[in-house]
């Protein structure tokens, strides 16, 4: 079989066989014999004890430093760095076995022992222990349990998550129960790969969400991650990280502490976190490895900065004790595992004997910094003598000084061995002890026939399988004395349930663990953080939380725009376009307003758009209605005076029903100017750009009908000039020869001058109206004028309008309106010089000119106005030529028929002739000549 084709497990196993087999030699007496010997330090107690319960312990912090030298026989390293919390656990389990073993309702007929690891805080001693563990005996054999002692139920520990990940996958391969009190790794959630691996202590999984809720609580957008170089920091912080960041918040800097001494490296994260501007720091890590951080913050006096801690040193006083700490990590804010208090602990800590074994003998030597061996002390004195420090006469004095009696005072120290005050990680290797104890007690309670292997039998107490305690582990439930807590297993795990601690200062200047809320996994998600900001003091005592933003936050109005190559939490608030709103700070875009509304001022909010239209009520208005009433009124004047002077041949001269329609098209269009005010309605719409078509077709057509009679007479009048010029040349040849006579061209009567009659000029004007008529009838029937919302002329206003309906209707329509004025106007300029005492010819000339004038300024003014001034302006147009041609064609007649009426006759209104002669002078002459008794008449005409 390849290698390659193995799981992580096999290749293990695997392993272990081909260590025992070199390991184990065939010589029955030399039986279970390495090559190689453990040095490990710890507790046990296993003689004459039904079953045996292992444990695992970081009592030191780190392996002493050793010869690579491999010129000799390489041997496993000793331990350095006494840890006085860690000592304190493992004493904890000793307690609680000696509670267990004196109770009779538990374990009744079962006395526990103990087996207790040294591991160093080092996977190498944590897998050093977890083999001499499993063989059962000092000298480890991989794979091979040797003697015949009592069975071995389960090992609690190893420590941190990184001892347990290493313990896990060797005690998984015989499925042997491990329950951990510290290792709250993520990882260690697979049931895969760690089958056995149970804890008391919450998954990070929980802590991980409660520190992302608690940055999201606050609002902090920018914060800084400092994790342990091993498996608990590198997992709990990568899942914060993910947490927050899907949650809009940015990482400044992300550090990681080495597990090797390195104070370059140690420094250099100092710096980063002196030059970022972020002022919340999430750390990850156990109080061991924090330490040497804290003693370079404290160097550089670190200041101003809030610290989130993870549950491994939040409550550790090897970092709160720290002289001075208060100015660098006061305002912390971290999450701690449930505390509970322990009677009878403090009193078992305070009567341990010294002399027990090696190692409470070390945690004696280094507590009251002195020696328990007599031999030693008198060598130190010795080596003090030769140093000089103390002469000859002091020896015998002096020389116990440093000579401990074993009965020193425990309860004078002041140190983290004692103190009972925050019994944390304590309380979970004392539950623990006792979920072990109970899944050993359901296991020796079985019912034979009842059980639940297999045909329903039990294991025995005596000598049972570790799968077999697994079981029960798995299905326990009991409630932990004194606390009342109850304690059950979910694949594995507990309920996640942190307090929140505030590092404040008490009345001596240290440090004191404020609660000031709690975190429940097991909750609805909006409720599982619970916080009372009012109770939180910051770094440096202030009140109010700090502020950790890469950028300001972004008021409503703006939205935030993104730096090209930064994090997204540094961005620039860039102010929304025209017509975009934000209602909300720190918004990612700005939202458009609906097509009715538009932004105010200050972009945070969508307002209704002004709505805009030539109101009648407004002075504008107002001033058009009074124009046009004005100018309808002056029509109708008009028309009565022509009325009362119908009969003259002022009023006769041009058909007075052309007179008379034109005065009715007059008032059409000053009166249709009023409907393009107010609000537009469909019925308004259509009104307005009909009436104003109609209207001027009828007044055009009615120009057109009275100028074509003009031009015909001109015409008439030109014909009588060119035969009067011959007349005048026969005249002059008679003269010559009185022989001959020429008759000159009769005076030409209206009759005889106009070619057409009243009935054509009126069949013209009917026949152009209804033609006009029957177009508007199709364009109101097919695309009808009708009111609309233009909303692209002006951003901040609706402009109600009317929409002519087709462009191709409304230029048919009004381009046959200019059709008739130009034919009108063409009619007239033939005319213009018609000369009567009336000259009617220039009089409609001068009108269309100023109908010309007026709507061709018309298109460049209204093209470059807006809203209301559009129609403001077009209803100028449409009364300006209207007032032209009236003022034009009738002001004159009126001035003759009021101030003038001598002229108003009809010899006065007849077409002359202007004379050429010395005596012509613009009035009429007879020129009569007698030949052969005829009479020659002559007409003088204006040329």
């Amino acid at each position: 079989m390849e290698l390659a084709g193995l799981n992580s497990k096999e290749r293990l196993l695997l392993v272990l066989c081909v260590i025992s087999y070199f390991c184990v030699s065939t010589d029955a007496e030399a039986s279970c014999k390495l090559k190689a010997k453990f040095n490990l330090s710890g507790y046990k107690d296993v003689e004459k004890k039904t079953v045996v319960i292992g444990g695992m312990f970081p009592i030191h912090n780190r392996l002493a430093s050793t010869n690579s030298n491999t010129t000799n026989a390489p041997e496993s390293s000793d331990c350095e760095g006494f840890n006085f919390r860690t000592f304190r656990w493992a004493q904890t389990m000793l307690f609680a076995i000696k509670e267990i073993n004196a109770r009779t309702d538990l374990l009744p007929k079962t006395d526990l022992g103990y087996v207790i690891y040294d591991s160093c805080f080092t996977i190498s001693k944590a897998v050093e222990g977890t083999l001499t563990f499993l063989t059962g005996q000092d000298e480890a054999v991989p794979n091979y349990r040797c003697g015949d002692g009592p069975p071995l139920s389960a090992l609690i520990g190893a420590g941190g998550s990184d001892l347990s990940i290493a313990t896990a996958r060797i005690l998984g391969l015989y499925y042997f129960p491990q329950m951990s009190y510290e290792s709250s790794c993520s990882v260690l959630e697979s049931r895969f790969q760690y089958p056995t691996f149970l804890r008391t202590i919450p998954s990070d999984e929980h802590q991980s969400v409660a520190m992302a809720r608690l940055v999201l609580h606050f609002g902090w957008t920018w914060v800084g991650t400092i994790a342990a170089e091993d498996d608990y920091g590198k997992y709990g912080i990568k899942r914060f990280k993910e947490l927050v960041e899907e949650a809009g918040v940015c990482t400044s800097f992300s550090e990681t502490l080495p597990k090797v001494s390195s104070p370059e490296a140690i420094q250099r994260i100092v710096r980063t976190v002196l030059d970022s501007t972020a002022k919340i720091i999430v750390v990850f890590s156990s109080d061991v490895d924090m330490s040497p951080l804290v003693k370079e913050l404290l160097l550089n006096n670190v200041t101003n900065r809030t610290w989130i801690a993870s549950e491994a040193w939040v409550t550790s006083a090897a970092i709160s004790r720290h002289h001075d700490i208060l100015p660098v990590l006061g305002g912390t804010i971290g999450f701690a595992v449930r505390k509970a208090t322990i009677p009878r602990l403090e009193e078992h800590l305070l009567q341990i004997d010294p002399y027990q074994d090696p190692l409470t003998e070390e945690f004696w030597e280094i507590a009251f910094n002195c020696t328990l061996s007599y031999q030693k002390a008198m060598r130190n004195a010795r080596m003090a003598r030769e140093s000089g420090n103390i002469t000859s006469a002091q020896d015998v004095r002096l020389a116990p000084e440093g000579l401990c009696n074993g009965k020193e005072m425990l309860g004078r120290l002041n140190n983290t061995f004692t103190d009972v005050s925050q019994l944390r990680i304590t309380y979970n290797v004392y539950k623990a002890v006792y979920a072990v104890a109970h899944a050993l007690h359901n296991l020796e309670h079985c019912v034979p026939g009842k059980g639940p292997f297999d045909g329903g039998s039990c294991a025995n107490i005596d000598k049972f399988e570790p799968w077999q305690l697994m079981y029960y582990l798995k299905n326990l439930r009991f409630i932990v004395p004194h606390t009342g807590e109850e304690i059950y297993f979910n694949n594995g795990d507990v309920e996640g349930f942190y307090e929140i601690l505030n590092w404040q200062s008490d009345s001596e200047g240290g440090v004191t663990y404020h609660p000031i809320g709690y975190y429940n996994g097991t909750v609805p998600i909006d409720k599982r953080l619970t916080i009372d900001n009012t109770s939180i003091i910051w770094n440096n005592e202030i009140l109010e939380p700090p502020r950790s933003v890469c950028s300001e936050r972004c008021q409503p109005g703006t939205r935030m725009g993104i730096r090209q190559g930064e994090p997204v939490c540094c961005f620039d608030c860039i102010p929304c376009a025209d017509g975009e709103i934000s209602n909300t700070t720190d918004a990612r875009g700005c939202i458009q307003c609906h097509e009715d509304d538009w932004s105010n001022a200050n972009h945070d909010e969508c307002v209704p758009k002004t709505i805009e239209f030539l109101d009648f009520s407004e002075p504008l208005g107002i001033t058009l209605i009074a124009i046009s009433a004005f100018g309808a009124l002056l029509t109708i004047v008009v028309a009565i005076i022509f009325l009362m002077h119908l009969n003259t041949p002022l009023v006769q001269v041009n058909d007075p029903l052309l007179s008379f329609t034109l005065l009715f098209g007059l008032v059409i269009t000053f009166l249709c100017s009023i409907v393009f005010l107010g609000e537009p309605q469909m019925w308004s719409c259509m009104t307005s750009q009909v009436a104003l078509a109609e209207g001027f077709a009828l007044v055009l057509s009615s120009i057109m009908g009275k100028s074509a009679l003009l031009m015909l007479r001109a015409r008439a009048v030109k014909a009588v000039k060119t035969a009067t010029k011959k007349a005048k040349a026969a005249a002059a040849a008679s003269e010559q020869s009185p022989d001959t006579a020429v008759i000159a061209p009769a005076i030409p009567q209206k009759n005889d001058v106009d070619p057409i009659h009243p009935r054509h000029q009126r069949a013209i004007m009917i026949v152009c109206t209804l033609i006009q008529a029957v177009g508007c009838t199709v364009w109101l029937i097919l695309v009808p004028p009708h009111p609309v919302k233009n909303m692209a002329a002006q951003n901040i206003k609706i402009i109600l309008e009317c929409d002519p309906g087709n462009i191709i209707f409304i230029c048919s329509i009004f381009g046959f309106d200019i059709l008739l004025a130009i034919i009108a106007f063409a009619f007239a300029f033939v005319a213009r010089k018609l000369e009567d005492n009336f000259s009617e010819g220039k009089s409609v000339t001068f009108g269309m000119l100023v109908f010309f004038i007026v709507w061709i300024s018309f298109v460049p003014a209204y093209l470059s106005t807006r809203g209301k001034f559009m129609v403001a302006v077009q209803i100028f147009a449409i009364l300006a030529s209207s007032f032209g041609l009236l003022a034009c064609i009738f002001i004159p007649k009126v001035y003759v028929l009021l101030i003038k009426p001598e002229r108003n006759k009809e010899e006065m209104l007849i077409t002359r002739p202007k004379s050429r002669d010395a005596a012509a002078n613009g009035s009429s002459a007879s020129i009569a000549s007698t030949a052969n008794g005829t009479t020659v008449s002559t007409v003088s005409l204006d040329e």
